[in-house]
């Protein structure tokens, strides 16, 4: 992808042009004026040994265009991401469209679709091995935060679980300074060393900046560790119109591409052509309940329009979309999904996080986990758009047909009729109202269920190979002698 061209703009085009500049040069005058902060005297130094204004009492380093244009240019356009085995997985560039969960949720739903409680590492065990089964979710997270598990070792524990029980990649994540350091060490596991691991990721790194405009110590210092060590990393900003940015959608787009960019900047700084995805998690303040729902349009909008942003910049990018901000599986959870999905399809947003999510993104469902993979089949049809090929067009067809043909028994139909449509599994009903009554009247959370339990009778995982889960063991043995861990319930042993 090109730097600082329109070429690669998506279907849905929220900024124009002159707009898409305007915002450019506005946050350019934010990042060289107000600057922003790194709670990291680490970043601080390295950024004023690259040529930023650092004020190290305040902790506020301040950048030239000249700067920031650098750090642009230097950063891949695309991004490859590889599953456990080494095989492509994702390739994230232009307008290509992936979906993966929601991550780092807080609690779990049972499956009576109410029940929810504190999310635990089993949890995770089952999300892993049911998002296995959805081809159209391309990639798994570290999705809950497991409260059974010693706070020092939980963020690198996440990641043993998924690489335990799937091959997809993984979007994942440090709660801690060292925690990149020790996830590093499990991927290089499966992987087969730190050189292949580079070669090819099997792992993204989300880093969240605290709006407006800091970076904590703990954020800086895992943006410096990906870049040194070659993790691609994924900024993950979390606009707040009214409350955390300026109330109007451009201002918030502004104080985003402020935040987004300051960390390209430290990223390129530490080491020069790091992947970085440009990425975020926009919210809506709700003035009247005093919550922050993300699948409100204006939230989605702001994804929309920084993906634009990003397209820009040439550089992959992210959002928090397909979710709901509903407590239960209801026609709101469906409307929000299913809205925000698309509108971030349609931005051709090259990495949607957030299926299966409830409840403001605190509550992981599986069950919704598995609706939304036909949200997602869906939108990914659209994104296929329309073949007008002369075989697609059929005009041979349909003259030879003529009049009143009959194009169920054509050839033709054949050849297509399973390819052409998105075919949805039976968690989406279209069958006459008769055989729905008499299978009994399910509706779709019952059939979600009844998906979720046969997946999981049924689906079986590719196992990581024994010697690979040996080395995978004992790295994670290393890190809990290292943290004072004795036992964690899903091993190793």
């Amino acid at each position: 992808m090109e730097k600082y061209t329109f070429t690669g703009q998506p279907a849905l085009r929220l900024l124009s042009d002159d707009q898409i500049r305007l915002i450019h040069e506005k946050a350019l005058d934010v990042l060289e004026t107000s600057g922003i902060k790194f709670e990291s005297d680490e970043a601080l130094k390295i950024l004023k040994d690259h040529g930023a204004e650092v004020d190290f009492d305040k902790k506020i380093a301040r950048f030239s265009p000249q700067m920031v244009d650098d750090a642009v240019k230097k950063a891949p356009s695309s991004l490859q991401l590889y599953n456990r085995e080494g095989e492509p997985s994702a390739h994230l560039s232009g307008n290509n469209v992936h979906f993966d969960p929601g991550s780092s949720l807080i609690r779990f739903m049972e499956s009576d679709g109410k029940t929810v409680r504190s999310s635990e590492s089993k949890d995770l065990v089952q999300i892993s091995r049911v998002n296995d089964a959805l081809e159209n979710v391309h990639l798994q997270s570290t999705s809950v935060v497991c409260y059974d598990v010693p706070k020092p070792i939980g963020d690198s524990y996440r990641l043993y679980i998924c690489l335990k029980n799937s091959p997809k990649a993984v979007i994942t994540g440090a709660f801690s300074v060292p925690g990149v350091s020790h996830m590093r060490e499990m991927l290089a596991a499966v992987a087969g060393g730190h050189d292949e691991l580079r070669e090819k990721p099997r792992a993204v790194f989300d880093i969240c900046p605290s709006p407006p405009l800091k970076w904590t110590h703990i954020s800086s210092q895992n943006i410096i560790d990906c870049a040194r060590f070659g993790l691609p990393l994924e900024t993950v900003s979390m606009p707040m119109p009214g409350a955390a940015t300026p109330v109007t959608l451009a201002g918030s787009v502004v104080v985003h591409t402020a935040e987004t960019l300051s960390g390209v900047v430290l990223a390129q700084c530490v080491n020069p052509g790091t992947p970085v995805i440009y990425g975020g998690a926009p919210v809506h303040f709700d003035m009247h309940h005093g919550t922050t729902p993300l699948s409100a349009v204006e939230a989605t909008m702001v994804a929309a329009a920084y993906s634009q942003m990003g397209k820009y910049f040439g550089m992959p990018t992210h959002t928090y979309a397909a979710l709901s901000d509903s407590k239960v599986i209801d026609m709101q959870a469906g409307l929000e999904t299913g809205i925000s999905g698309i509108i971030a399809q349609l931005a051709g947003i090259n990495m949607i996080s957030g299926v299966g999510s409830l409840d403001f993104v605190s509550s992981f469902s599986l069950e919704k986990l598995v609706i939304d993979h036909e949200i997602c089949g869906m939108a990914l049809r659209l994104q296929r758009g329309i073949d007008c090929s002369p075989e697609s067009l059929a005009v041979d067809v349909i003259n030879e047909l003529g009049p009143g043909g009959v194009f169920l028994e054509a050839e033709h139909t054949f050849r297509h009729f399973k390819t052409e449509p998105f075919m949805p599994s039976a968690v989406i009903d279209r069958r006459e109202r008769g055989n729905w009554k008499a299978e009994g009247e399910k509706d779709v959370f019952q059939r979600a269920r009844e998906r979720v339990k046969e997946i999981q009778e049924t689906h079986t995982p590719a196992p990581l190979d024994s010697d690979r889960a040996e080395k995978l063991d004992a790295v994670t043995r290393g890190i809990m002698k290292e943290l004072d861990v004795e036992n964690l319930p899903q091993g190793p042993a």
